[in-house]
């Protein structure tokens, strides 16, 4: 679950346990331009309730039109169907759509968003009830060790090419 300061007026969170940039990926144009003044009058398509739904809608969503969806993977085909324009996602998400024959045939990363910690969180964690407070110690202790011991960095590159812990 994303660590925002929304969410953590109502339950508190682990340490986080992974931080990947949001991207938009759309049609292969050459085109990398993702500013919302190029994206107006665009179709963009996100999956619904999520992070990526409030960051489109405050930062695209005058001058874009946003499409939502019950999930990433129907998004993702309605891009590859050239039913959208764009599709705004996690980079491991996108990462994984744009390695399937259909990511691969129609489209291409456009480029990362800027950072909007209050929208995108501080990253991904657990989401524990605030008086489990012993509980999140001992999850934050097994983070921190698997971590230590290398095997996160071990896992982590068999899916991913890039530091998925972020800063």
């Amino acid at each position: 679950m994303s660590i925002t300061p929304e969410r953590q007026k109502v339950i508190d969170f682990t340490e986080k346990y992974y931080r990947t940039p949001t991207v938009i990926v759309g049609a292969k144009d050459g085109t990398k331009d993702i500013s919302p003044e190029h994206l107006r009058g665009k179709t963009i398509g996100v999956q619904v309730s999520t992070i990526h739904q409030n960051y489109v809608k405050k930062y695209y969503g005058d001058g874009s039109i946003i499409k939502t969806y019950q999930t990433q993977d129907e998004a993702d085909q309605d891009l590859a169907a050239g039913r959208l324009d764009y599709v705004e996602d996690d980079a491991v998400t996108v990462g994984a759509f744009l390695q399937t024959e259909a990511g691969r045939a129609c489209c291409e990363l456009k480029g990362t968003v800027r950072d909007d910690p209050e929208i995108l969180g501080q990253g991904a964690a657990g989401g524990v009830r605030k008086e489990d407070t012993e509980l999140k110690a001992r999850l934050n202790a097994a983070i921190k060790a698997v971590r230590a011991s290398g095997e996160y960095a071990a896992i982590t590159a068999k899916y991913v090419n890039f530091d998925i812990y972020g800063d």
